[in-house]
């Protein structure tokens, strides 16, 4: 009999807060008992019995004392039904409702993985030359040239001219910066990411199969359905996409398909809350080494009943 008693925890609260105010009320009650007795003196002046080693207080209408069976037996009952209702405490986890077939997919969704980094944009082009209009300007007649005289006698010393100088030309321009390296992000890994909670688990594929499964209650223990979603009957499939990054972090979560009614924002709020979990995704490797991984989550918005 007692091994079928269950105990819920708005039973045991009710209880314990009950024990105290009897607790509480019993203490008030003999201390208004106590302090209300008057006259006592008169009644036992010629009485000088009361005055023994063995008495523990001076009247016995307020010896306390007389009340420690009633109160001896109050608190081993009490203390019995204490006992009693932490041992069946009884905690029942709570629903959670999980379409079925959660996690999959009506058809394939064209997955696009996003740029790390965008390349920079060409230099603008060079404006036009500005045509600027000549003023005409007289020409002035040029003087006939006049010829010197350059014959070459026996007795004419010519000098050595210096070699001309060539310009050394100018130095190549260095070659620009080469492009930032954009990190991979991986589509399929051999180890894909995986939900914390499951890293106890035997085989790689018992724990994906764990994984799986917190995820999905934690993902419908969040979702919040929409009001006006839920007023209007709206039901379908949101599909998100993120990336799962080296240390577990959740970045780039963008709604590849949504159904409208603020369920796909509802729906990005819950896979951006998974940052502030204790416990971070297991990242996903490929040949031993953490990588970041393209992950995409369908939702199902699915009204009860």
């Amino acid at each position: 009999m007692l091994s079928n008693l269950e105990f819920t925890t708005p039973m045991v609260l009710g209880s314990l807060g009950l024990l105290i105010l009897i607790t509480v009320g019993l203490i008030i009650f003999f201390k208004m008992k106590f302090k209300n007795a008057s006259g006592l003196s008169e009644k036992y002046a010629g009485n000088t019995g009361l005055q023994t080693l063995d008495s523990r207080s001076k009247y016995p209408e307020v010896n306390a004392f007389s009340m420690s069976g009633p109160f001896l037996r109050y608190g081993l009952v009490a203390s019995l039904f204490l006992v009693l209702a932490a041992m069946s405490w009884t905690t029942y986890e709570e629903e959670i409702f999980i379409p079925d077939n959660a996690l999959e997919l009506d058809e394939e969704i064209e997955i696009e993985p996003p740029r790390t980094a965008e390349p920079p944009p060409p230099p603008p082009p060079p404006p036009p030359p500005v045509i600027e209009e000549v003023p005409e300007e007289e020409i002035e007649e040029e003087e006939e040239p006049v010829f010197e005289d350059q014959t070459v006698e026996d007795e004419t010393v010519i000098e050595d001219l210096p070699e001309p100088v060539e310009d050394a030309p100018p130095p190549p321009p260095p070659p620009p910066p080469p492009p930032p390296e954009e990190e991979e992000i991986f589509k399929r890994v051999e180890q894909m990411p995986r939900f914390p909670g499951c890293e106890n688990e035997g085989s790689e594929k018992e724990k994906a199969k764990c994984a799986e499964g917190k995820l999905l209650k934690y993902l419908y223990k969040n979702l919040k359905y929409p009001a006006i979603a839920r007023e209007n009957g709206v039901e379908g499939t949101v599909v998100l996409q993120f990336v799962v990054d080296k240390d577990g972090s959740v970045d780039d979560v963008t709604l590849a398909r949504d159904i409208g009614a603020g369920c796909g924002e509802a729906a990005r709020k819950v896979i951006e809350s998974m940052n502030n979990m204790p416990e971070k995704w297991t990242p996903g490797k490929q040949r031993g080494r953490a990588v970041k991984v393209f992950y995409t989550l369908p939702v199902r918005f699915k009204l009860e009943g």
